[in-house]
């Protein structure tokens, strides 16, 4: 417990921070949607560059690892997207919502938390976890949200303006640089490397401090729908990810605990970044992000135990 407390007490300090400097009025009504934007145009794309461009093939390659952690995320979005389709009436806000229930939070907290838990070892299944997440679950959501934003009846307008829409986004550009990049093998000039780092480091904090300032000036509890996508989140994830790791594709120790404990983990900020971005509708996205990670305390305890027992 005191593992997983030490990893999201910081969380809520930067979520905290936010907050408080909205309410004094130290920070403006426009800040969380300005500090939203620097972040997806410019620290998260350095960070999806730089991790794309400095993996190597021998890296990311796990295949049981990566077919239960990706069938597991892509099962729950694909859950979620169909139950909440119907009820929110709109294709491109039941796409953030199924974002929100299988996005999760491996970067700021399954990386430390994977290395203080499994030790060293558990870096590498980390970091493969947040390539698939940020790259395919979030290239997908992205997909999904701009063909939900199209009202042509023409398949091939759609697909076009589609195409075109995601051609702009940086967070689908920016990884795909990287991975161009990294095919070169040449490594990135120490100067280049050390921007990107600086920009990179910038996004959790900026983040979180944002989806606090959002929380300040517009949410009031948790919204309807909540329940629901944390429920996926923090429940049905681990239990479908531990029968894949453990029943299915029979992980060795260290892939199988990993793979438990990274789908165990809350919803990161990513949904809440894309809600902002599209001017879309944010209060259950915020507010599944802040009760997800408050229940990450008892989940991922009891994923614990499950790996220590």
């Amino acid at each position: 417990m005191s593992s997983v407390f030490n990893v999201l007490l910081p969380i809520f300090a930067l979520i905290l921070v936010g907050f408080v400097c909205r309410r004094s009025n130290r920070l403006g009504p426009t800040a969380a949607s300005e500090i939203n934007r620097m972040v997806v145009w410019l620290c998260l794309p350095a960070l999806l560059f730089t991790s794309t461009a400095t993996a190597t093939w021998e890296q990311i390659w796990h295949p049981g690892f990566v077919a239960t952690f990706t069938l597991g995320t892509l099962a729950m979005f694909a859950l979620t997207l169909a139950l909440r389709w119907k009820k929110a009436g709109h294709f491109a806000d039941a796409s953030i919502d199924a974002l929100s229930a299988s996005y999760a939070n491996t970067g700021y907290i399954g990386i430390p938390l994977c290395v203080m838990v499994l030790g060293n070892g558990g870096l590498e299944p980390a970091l493969i976890a947040s390539l698939l997440v940020v790259c395919v679950l979030f290239g997908l959501a992205l997909v999904c949200i701009e063909v939900g934003l199209q009202s042509e009846a023409r398949v091939h307008r759609i697909v076009f303006k589609v195409l075109v829409a995601l051609a702009k986004n940086p967070l689908v550009i920016s990884p795909i640089l990287g991975a161009c990049w990294a095919m070169t093998g040449t490594p990135l000039p120490a100067p280049a490397g050390k921007f990107l780092s600086l920009l990179g480091a910038a996004t959790t904090p900026c983040a979180l401090i944002s989806l606090g300032l959002f929380l300040a000036q517009k949410q009031q509890g948790p919204r309807e729908g909540t329940s629901l996508l944390v429920l996926i989140k923090l429940v049905a994830h681990p239990v479908l990810t531990w029968l894949l790791a453990y029943k299915v594709f029979d992980l060795p120790p260290l892939w199988a605990h990993s793979a438990l404990l990274l789908s165990a983990l809350p919803t990161g900020t990513g949904p809440f970044m894309l809600a902002e971005y599209y001017k879309r509708e944010a209060s259950v996205v915020s507010s599944t992000i802040l009760v997800s990670t408050l229940g990450s305390l008892v989940t991922l305890s009891v994923c614990l135990y499950v790996i220590n027992s």
